[in-house]
């Protein structure tokens, strides 16, 4: 498969291993131009029978990807019922989740919202001591609308999780650790993470697929929990209050750098 033509992100494939990088600056948005590469790479490299392993990571140390841009969430329609059928985004999550290879992500830098619920829908995570989680949504008025408030109980357990979504405030990578939301935190995620794939790649395939098919079979009702998500998220789109949150945001910061740094403290200005 022929994995050019792309703008942010590059994919390198080696003795079955693809190394995605993703290179979107400043901070590595989830914007018009990310968005919908990271959609076709993911189900291209599903779909590719000569990947046998996939690690994903950003070019830039300070940012895996910051989150998904809030001036297009402010333009997503209201009023609609809830869906039916998964969206691009979890669709994406969903083909990181499910496809016949393990996918890893190697997080050096902050990671929030849109950009943690890709990493929540790996099979791995590897982090430098530099990592930072958040998932900011709540203060913005909506909740993690992209696969968060589904997977991230999966992994740490019904409190912590409310903990992250309800408190938005900055986890750094030793608690993730403690907390199981990452693997291993460790000097170098990527050359870690390659060293990973390239293992397992190195191992019978029908061996690989089988043991992932296998312990996914317990993760029951996710899809339908993924549609419940969707729904409500939907629902909190036309609330005033999150309209002003959103917008609060960005006039605040969000979305550049600086701000983009102390981003646990800004979800808390942007609501004073």
């Amino acid at each position: 498969m022929n994995y050019a033509g792309f703008q942010s992100l590059t994919v390198e494939l080696v003795d079955g291993v693809a190394h995605v990088i993703i290179d979107n600056p400043p901070i590595n948005l989830f914007d018009l131009v990310l968005y919908p590469e990271m959609v076709r790479v993911s189900a291209e490299l599903r779909d590719d029978e000569d990947v046998r392993a996939v690690v994903v990571s950003s070019a830039n140390p300070e940012f895996f990807i910051a989150h998904f841009d809030v001036s297009l969430i402010l333009l997503l329609p209201t009023g609609r019922p809830a869906p039916t059928a998964l969206s691009d985004f979890h669709q994406m999550c969903e083909n990181f989740r499910t496809m016949p290879k393990p996918t890893i992500c190697a997080i050096d830098g902050r990671v929030g919202g849109g950009g943690s619920e890709v990493t929540l829908s790996m099979d791995m995570r590897f982090a430098s001591s530099r990592a930072v989680f958040n998932q900011p949504e709540v203060a913005l008025g909506i909740i993690p609308g992209g696969s968060g408030t589904v997977r991230l109980p999966r992994l740490v357990g019904r409190s912590r999780a409310l903990e992250v979504i309800l408190g938005s405030e900055d986890i750094d990578a030793a608690t993730a650790e403690k907390w199981g939301w990452v693997n291993r935190v460790v000097d170098n995620p990527v050359e870690y993470s390659l060293a990973m794939a390239r293992r397992i790649a190195s191992f019978p395939p029908q061996a690989v697929q089988a043991a992932k098919r296998s312990i996914l079979r317990a993760d029951d009702h996710i899809v339908e929990d993924l549609l419940a998500e969707a729904g409500e998220f939907s629902a909190l789109l036309s609330d005033p209050r999150a309209i002003t949150a959103m917008n609060n945001f960005m006039e605040r910061g969000g979305q550049t750098r600086e701000g983009e740094l102390r981003l646990g403290e800004l979800a808390t200005e942007i609501n004073d």
